[in-house]
């Protein structure tokens, strides 16, 4: 019994972290998949299609399986509505940061999520946070400003666009897993699939409405296929955390990085220069001292001894 425990430990320890690198696998191809489509088609098309094929899946297999996704109902709408909000201001500021810039310039501003989460945490949620972390913070976003520095001397309105674009989509995804840790207590996917693709479609279906492109045979697969990755993506990301937590889940994310190169030099022939790759070697470190200076300080507040990891 007691092998039978430990193996079922180990099973869960390499389950958690194999379910997130396939949703970031996942994420990272929706990207590339939609800023091939934002040459032809407009923001409100792509993801309102999105959701045209997310919504109805979600229905099906609620059908199909009663209580998947968990609970409809929740006691707190008022965070749900922010939630909803954040996700489709994110959806719509990356779609149109990739329409002009390499995805991995993109990701490796995303990248800072989790240091502005940690500000947010701060001042929204009162959660203390220790000075090194703040420091390392720091350290992380002068990477960035190492890593795009070069792209922005001398450039044109349009890559500037980009970037903001970007960083409004970041801080948006920031402010979703501020609402998250909020709502930890409500699991399920309906919140995070069936609410923001209700209103994704009311919303983008105006705008998709409005620049309507007609889309060759090739193209409607495309944009359906969007739909199905973006399910996938959700549904093994949120499985992942079933079975590990942020803690040890964290550095993982950090391969979408390699990843997004990999898609840049694949389908655009794009390779990092320097300054790209030191910046991202910046980043990546202060994120991983960041969050283990904030692990450090909860373990001396509750008196317990900082677990090593695994």
């Amino acid at each position: 019994m007691r092998e039978r425990g430990r193996a079922c430990r180990e099973g869960a320890a390499v389950k958690g972290p194999a379910l997130l690198l396939a949703g970031i696998v996942l994420f990272s191809l929706l990207d590339a998949n939609s800023k091939l489509l934002s040459g032809q088609y407009g923001v409100g098309q792509v993801i309102f299609l999105r959701h045209a094929v997310l919504v109805p899946a979600f229905l099906l297999a609620r059908a199909l399986w009663p209580g998947f996704g968990g609970p409809l109902r929740t006691r707190r709408p008022g965070l749900h509505a922010v939630r909803v909000a954040a996700m489709l201001l994110s959806a719509a500021s990356f779609f149109l940061a990739f329409r002009q810039l390499p995805l991995a310039v993109g990701y490796l501003v995303f990248f800072t999520a989790p240091l502005l989460t940690l500000a947010l945490a701060a001042l929204l949620l009162r959660e203390p946070v220790p000075r090194r972390a703040w420091a390392w913070c720091g350290l992380g976003f002068a990477g960035v400003l190492l890593a795009i520095a070069p792209r922005l001397a001398g450039t044109e309105a349009a890559p500037l666009a980009g970037y903001l674009a970007v960083g409004i989509g970041t801080l948006a995804f920031a402010v979703t897993q501020t609402v998250n840790r909020r709502l930890r207590d409500e699991p399920g996917l309906a919140g995070v699939l069936l609410w923001p693709g209700l209103a994704g479609l009311a919303l983008f279906g105006a705008l998709a409405a409005r620049d309507w492109v007609a889309p060759s045979a090739a193209d409607w697969l495309r944009l359906g296929l969007n739909g199905v990755i973006a399910g996938g993506a959700v549904v093994l990301t949120a499985a992942a955390y079933r079975h590990a937590d942020a803690a040890r889940l964290g550095p993982y994310g950090f391969v979408a990085l390699p990843v997004s190169v990999a898609l840049d030099l694949a389908v655009w022939g794009l390779w990092p220069d320097p300054a790209m790759l030191a910046g991202g070697a910046v980043v990546v470190f202060a994120c991983v001292m960041s969050e283990r200076a904030r692990q450090a300080g909860l373990a001396r507040r509750a008196g317990a001894p900082l677990a090593t990891p695994p």
